[in-house]
């Protein structure tokens, strides 16, 4: 199926990350068609589009986008009926997919591609549940919350076919997406690991005593964060290798440093009770008494303009 025949998307389950992706799919000027178990999920997944559109509005509205082109279904069954494609965001819980994928798969129109928003389980994980037509199942990991962040990571599983994720890249970039192509499956994915490595340092550096989580949020917030919104880490080390660029760098002592400090980075430890007491804590001094939605309502007002500036900046990679 084309990008241009895609006019109906099913998002199955509409926690957080699905009430993100259907409020970014109507936005884009596509009818949506949800379904989710929880009682109360017609009346959260509403409640969620009004508060996104003033958002989504600002950054532009395709022709016919209208949060009218919603409608909930009881089943997914429902939902995927007449759907051109499928993006499922349910409980990161492998059986529940494996079930959930099996009654997508038997009522999907055989064209339409099944895509998982999945932050660790891999497609070969799920996509042998589906009896007709397994091929389509692709991982379609967005980054949250996907209206605003345009990363999507594709991959397709053991039997994927190369059609089924040409169209979920191209469906992506289509609806103004980033997508990266995964080309083989791995636990966590791309983006998530790289969180996760400097996770597992930042609390390393906060239990072994050597600073704040405040001054370890600020090394990132004021530092090498700034330059990573711009450019990715090996076109960063690219420009800081001076005008023999990464390869240059590499024949320089400071890369022989770098490998002993990843040598060091071996020796972090996990954390325990006491650390994650702390690592609470700090957070709440952090922050100051300002509320969460405070701070996250400020963070998306930057976000907005960064990702503006980052449209009109044509040479970066």
């Amino acid at each position: 199926m084309t990008t241009q025949a895609i006019k109906c998307v099913a998002v199955i389950g509409t926690g957080v990350i699905g009430a993100s992706w259907a409020s970014n799919f109507l936005a884009q000027g596509l009818s949506v068609r949800a379904s989710d178990p929880a009682p109360d999920a017609e009346k959260r997944l509403q409640a969620t589009v009004r508060a996104s559109w003033t958002v989504l509005d600002r950054m532009g509205l395709r022709p016919d986008a209208s949060p009218d082109r919603l409608t909930f279904h009881a089943l997914p069954e429902e939902a995927v009926a007449g759907a051109d494609f499928i993006q499922e965001s349910g409980p990161e819980q492998l059986e529940l997919k494996r079930d959930l994928f099996r009654r997508l798969d038997a009522a999907a129109d055989p064209r339409a591609v099944i895509s998982t928003s999945s932050s660790t389980i891999m497609p070969s994980e799920i996509q042998d549940a589906c009896a007709r037509h397994p091929e389509r199942v692709v991982l379609g990991h967005p980054f949250n919350p996907p209206h605003l962040i345009p990363l999507v990571e594709v991959a397709g599983g053991r039997v994927t076919s190369p059609a089924a994720v040409e169209t979920a890249i191209a469906f992506y970039r289509s609806i103004g997406k980033h997508p990266i192509h995964l080309k083989k499956e791995i636990r966590g994915h791309v983006a998530n690991r790289l969180q996760a490595a400097l996770w597992r340092e930042a609390v390393h550096l906060v239990a072994d005593g050597v600073a704040s989580v405040g001054d370890v949020d600020a090394a990132i917030a004021h530092g090498p964060g700034l330059r990573w919104a711009l450019l990715g880490p090996f076109v960063n080390l690219h420009l800081a290798g001076g005008p023999g660029g990464l390869a240059g760098l590499i024949e320089k002592p400071l890369w022989q440093a770098v490998q002993a400090m990843w040598a060091d980075l071996d020796n972090s430890s996990g954390s325990t009770p006491a650390v994650e007491a702390q690592l609470v804590a700090g957070v709440g001094e952090s922050m100051g008494g300002l509320s969460m939605d405070a701070v996250a309502r400020q963070r998306d007002d930057l976000l907005l303009g960064l990702l503006a500036l980052k449209a009109r900046a044509r040479d970066l990679p």
